[in-house]
């Protein structure tokens, strides 16, 4: 398997949930999954991301691997469900085992190759990571980490050397982990980092008159981005995977499709993979610090 392959994780919310502003197909049916999963399998994706908490996706999943037969050769990434140690009583070992538990039934597997926090503050209590160390310890998981959004939880994990993977938020207007002191201590400590939201859910291909009144001012950096972009002769969706995928501190990339056209897009991206370093470079500088309320789709107005 070469590094292109290898850098592509194919995450799996979309197959259990509605979810995207510019997703307007809804979830797409357990048929058009496996399509979808059968060919990013063909095209030699090997790791596929998703969580307790994306509906039906590890079902989907599970009943992928099972029916293709795949076994080890698939690597699954999944995480604990949001919240869970505030709503469930008992012991953070005895939770977080039993979560686990449900979610490897679920995906027909007797390990998983990644385990995250979906709840980021978990990360920063001791007694979480040491569960989670257990879990590693006893061969349900080969490794551990956490999913986050704020770069201080970011950089605590970052820090701390249980830790194996990192799942963060990045994009075109989301640069706020490209950071000295975050990649410094990934290297540090061996840690692999994941980049998700490559695509801001969708707005960063939503045409103008689309974009609701609240994301009024995404609107002036589409177009801005449209500018610099254009003078490279990419489009959207080239420039919005590329400056991901060709950050080299990145491990990882975990994108989304809601359908086989795009996925097929996405894949033929990557292995084009035209030279766009100056176009990075130029986006880099534009948007450095974008609001919150444009970065956060949980802060989006529903």
């Amino acid at each position: 398997m070469n590094k292109r392959e290898n850098k592509l994780v194919l995450g799996t919310v979309q197959f259990g949930l509605n979810y995207g502003i510019n997703n307007l197909n809804s979830k797409p049916t357990r048929e058009k999954s496996f399509a979808m999963l059968d060919y990013a399998w063909e095209n030699g994706i090997r790791t596929f991301d998703t969580a307790y908490a994306y509906g039906d996706a590890e079902e989907i999943l599970g009943e992928f691997i099972k029916t293709r037969n795949l076994g080890s050769e698939i690597k699954i990434i999944t995480k604990l469900k949001p919240n869970v140690l505030a709503e469930v009583p008992g012991s953070e070992v005895e939770i977080i085992r039993k979560n686990l538990a449900e979610s490897l039934k679920r995906l027909g597997r007797g390990y998983v190759d990644g385990y995250l926090l979906h709840t980021p503050a978990y990360i920063h209590e001791p007694r979480v990571v040491s569960a989670l160390q257990k879990l590693k310890k006893s061969g349900l998981a080969k490794n551990i980490g956490v999913s986050v959004y704020e770069k201080d939880d970011a950089v605590y994990a970052a820090g701390l050397p249980e830790v194996d993977y990192i799942q963060i938020p990045y994009s075109i207007l989301d640069q706020r982990l490209d950071d000295k002191v975050f990649w410094g201590l990934t290297k540090k400590n061996k840690i692999k980092v994941f980049a998700r939201t490559a695509f801001l859910q969708g707005l960063l291909f939503m045409p103008e008159e689309k974009i609701p009144v609240h994301l009024e001012k995404a609107k002036i950096y589409l177009k801005e981005m449209d500018e610099i972009i254009g003078r490279y002769s990419l489009n959207r969706q080239q420039a919005a995977l590329l400056f991901s995928y060709c950050n080299e501190n990145i491990d990882h990339v975990v994108f989304g499709v809601d359908n086989i056209n795009q996925l097929t897009e996405d894949l033929q991206i990557v292995k084009d993979s035209p030279d766009c370093t100056e176009c990075i470079a130029e986006l880099r500088n534009k948007f450095r610090n974008i609001e919150k309320n444009i970065i956060f789709p949980s802060l989006w107005k529903k």
